[in-house]
């Protein structure tokens, strides 16, 4: 060994043992200047895996339960906090907004200057929102906090793109599948935890769940989890993130407000346009910039463009399933349909279906190794298929609103898994966090088509019961169908991905 290669691959830490470079970032828990991903990967033990996994887990977990967990009192805060029913809604839009804004900006910065500092931030960012939301009754200020929550949902793509960077090859596909299913596990859990807290409490407690949450996923990020040596560097694409998040905003906004607005409103129509427009102008922006912030030649691969759009597809059935049961359960019986259930009840059923998705995500990390991600990915589009076929044949017991709950469960849970492996296998790794953030925003449009459309199909067939207007039978088996042509497109799409990785996966 030379003396130059004894300088570069030896090192002394803080207690004068000597450690290479990889076994250096563990060993103090950030990055050692000439360690690679790979290094650290390679030298990461089974249980430092396990704990890593544990972490990023738990704060993915905190962070997806922001997104539905003010679903079961909603109706009650325009009388707690004395304002109207519209700007109530504000406190789920906001998040929506600011979290589809801040997914591709937080993982093309994660690219560039670390997953894990920008995790970090993003957790901080929870932390912060949920305190202003715990001390204060006031709309514009809780509005102010929700949207500052709604930056957090960054952590789940970049604790997917930060393990699949160091850990062990044969161990990123169990932990990203596990990762990528909190984002309907958070959801799941957050209805009956909401509604047993609503029950008992005032609502600034669900934030307190949030707060501490997102404060103990902070501490243990930094005390076990090692940052990934490889950065990209370069400058933020100012241009292209002020154009980015005024199409998201133009594009997203209306969806969210069709329910208030109507589709034919001209602001529905008005945003629609201009944010077709200013997706033109991004594009064309995106292809004159030295660094741009997307990277349109890899984010148009056939097998990105395919998993992005399935995506979406699976967005949509897994939020229809939300807005689907919910009400659907709690409807009097009288309809025709509902079992008079009580709001907790509610979230209780749908509960086996969020652990589903928890349990079968290392099932499905196994299919994709002998399966691969495509096929895969379109088993659990299939699945998800055949739940709804469930929810739409069988009505007569609330047992089969579970069933199929579970049946959907099992399906998002393989097909959750799937899809940020095939991203990884077709994006070169320097460009991970970006690439998994643009998926993550996929399945946000997904979630909110379901909501825009769904609503307006509720609405549109419903039936009376005294003063109350509540919708069909007929209009919730539309919906459910609607679900069914998403799954089975999704899982046709699916299978025409190719299998082949994409060599630049490996370069660092």
């Amino acid at each position: 060994m030379t003396d130059q290669t004894d300088r570069t691959e030896l090192a002394a830490d803080h207690d004068g043992a000597l450690r290479a470079p990889h076994e250096l970032a563990h060993h103090l828990g950030h990055p050692v200047e000439g360690a690679t991903d790979a290094e650290v990967a390679a030298h990461t033990s089974p249980g430092r895996a396990h704990l890593e996994l544990l972490v990023v887990g738990f704060a993915a977990l905190a962070v997806s339960l922001t997104q539905t967990l003010l679903i079961p009192v909603l109706a009650t805060l325009p009388v707690t906090l004395d304002t109207s029913a519209s700007n109530v809604e504000w406190l789920l839009t906001s998040t929506l907004l600011v979290g589809a804004v801040a997914v591709p900006l937080f993982g093309r910065l994660g690219d560039m200057f670390g997953k894990r500092r920008m995790m970090l931030i993003a957790l901080s960012l929870l932390v912060i929102g949920s305190l202003i939301t715990c001390f204060t009754s006031d709309i514009a200020l809780l509005i102010v906090g929700r949207a500052v929550q709604g930056a957090a949902v960054a952590t789940i793509p970049l604790g997917i793109s930060l393990l699949s960077a160091t850990l062990p090859r044969e161990r990123v596909g169990a932990a990203v599948a596990v990762i990528s299913a909190m984002l309907g596990v958070g959801g799941a859990l957050a209805l009956p935890i909401a509604s047993l807290i609503a029950e008992h409490a005032d609502f600034h407690a669900l934030f307190w769940i949030t707060a501490v949450g997102g404060a103990v996923a902070i501490v243990a990020v930094v005390l076990v989890v090692p940052e990934a040596p490889t950065r990209s560097g370069g400058r933020l694409d100012l241009v292209g993130a002020v154009l980015l998040s005024a199409t998201l905003v133009a594009l997203l906004l209306p969806l969210a407000e069709t329910a208030s607005w109507g589709w034919g409103s001209g602001r529905v129509i008005g945003l629609l346009a201009l944010s077709a427009v200013l997706l033109v102008v991004f594009g064309w922006s995106q292809t004159r910039i030295a660094e741009p912030l997307v990277d349109l030649a890899a984010l148009r691969r056939r097998p990105i463009v395919l998993t992005n759009v399935t995506s979406i597809l699976f967005g949509f059935a897994l939020f229809a399933s939300m807005i689907g049961t919910a009400g659907y359960v709690q409807a009097p019986e009288e309809t025709g349909y509902g079992f008079g259930s009580s709001i907790l009840v509610s979230g209780l059923v749908m509960l086996p279906g969020g652990l589903m998705m928890l349990f079968f995500a290392p099932v499905a990390a196994a299919m994709i190794r002998h399966r691969g991600a495509p096929q895969t990915l379109a088993l659990g589009a299939a699945v998800v298929a055949v739940s709804w076929v469930v929810r739409i044949a069988l009505t007569d017991s609330i047992w089969w609103v579970v069933v199929g709950g579970v049946v959907l469960g099992i399906g998002t849970g393989i097909g959750y898994a799937a899809m940020p492996t095939l991203v990884n296998e077709h994006t070169p790794v320097h460009e991970l966090a970006a690439a998994n953030g643009l998926n993550t925003l996929a399945r946000s449009i997904g979630t909110t088509l379901a909501s825009a459309i769904g609503g307006s199909i509720l609405a549109a067939s419903t039936v009376t019961l005294g003063a109350f207007e509540l919708p069909s039978l007929t209009a919730y088996r539309e919906l459910f169908v609607l679900c069914v042509v998403a799954s089975t497109l999704a899982a046709l799409l699916a299978l025409t991905i190719p299998k082949e990785r994409n060599d630049e996966r490996a370069a660092p």
